[in-house]
């Protein structure tokens, strides 16, 4: 009997495609590290410096702050759009209409004068009643928390929709069967659909962790003026060399995000067993 023999297909265009990107990439390498307007000596003197690693400590408080708070009030969200009661969904649906209608932006300068607007809160009757409970917003309302809090309420809406679908994804069958064994809805959410459900949430809610590191460089409209942009413009201003301290801001904002992403890949790895 005659045997074949098998020759491997050529793919001259991958070859041709590969050292076009090599030959590029080698020219932009070198275009980046010969200009002299990027003024690499001062990337390296600034890259470390004190108020910057400072702007990255603030940076890094904001985003995991807000991401937690709107993590908690995303899952509310979820369970109220769950809810038999119609009241809860319209809340809820009402709330996700607005945080998302809206420009965070927008948001965040009215939270910065949120203590102008309200600088008094209190607990009382409606249309005149006696007041039970007040406070001077000024007491506990300062620029960290304004930032805080309406990057948080901004980023809850977004995740409550990610969070939604990653609920919707579980089978229905699974909810009967926990109603039919006697379980609690508290039982069967914690238990049963949030286990689940993680294996869709977390690369949606990863990338919006990312996008919320980078919304920080917003917060300047509270007026916030501690994170990692400001402390770079400051800088720039003082030197009139924008260019370098926007390559130190984009290192240490890259740095952040290639950890954040090795998180996200191991969270996926583990939620992501038996599938």
């Amino acid at each position: 009997m005659e045997l074949i023999h098998a020759r491997a297909v050529r793919h001259p265009g991958r070859w041709i495609s590969s050292i076009v990107v090599v030959f590029l990439l080698v020219c932009f390498i070198d275009g980046l590290f010969s200009n002299q307007n990027f003024h690499w000596d001062i990337v390296g003197q600034y890259l470390f410096a004190p108020n910057i690693l400072k702007g990255v400590l603030w940076t890094l408080i904001l985003t995991i702050s807000a991401m937690v708070i709107a993590i908690v009030l995303a899952l509310l969200l979820t369970i109220m759009r769950e809810s038999e009661n119609r009241l809860l969904r319209y809340v809820a649906n009402v709330w996700l209409w607005f945080f998302r209608g809206t420009p965070v932006y927008t948001q965040l300068v009215f939270w910065g004068l949120f203590a102008v607007i309200y600088p008094k809160l209190g607990i009382g009757l409606p249309f005149g009643g006696p007041e039970l409970f007040s406070i001077s917003t000024q007491d506990f309302y300062n620029a960290t928390v304004a930032a805080i809090v309406g990057l948080a309420l901004n980023e809850s809406a977004y995740l409550a929709e990610i969070f939604r679908s990653g609920v919707n994804s579980v089978a229905s069958g699974q909810l009967e069967a926990s109603a039919a064994l006697g379980l609690s809805r508290r039982y069967t959410w914690t238990r049963v659909v949030l286990p689940q459900a993680m294996r869709i949430i977390i690369p949606p809610t990863g990338n919006e962790m990312i996008g919320m590191l980078k919304t920080t460089s917003l917060v300047l409209a509270v007026p916030f003026t501690l994170e990692l942009t400001y402390a770079a413009n400051a800088v720039a201003n003082r030197l009139y060399l924008p260019i370098p301290l926007l390559v130190v801001a984009a290192t240490w904002y890259l740095a952040i995000t290639s950890c954040l992403m090795i998180g996200q890949h191991f969270l996926e790895k583990h939620f992501g067993k038996g599938h």
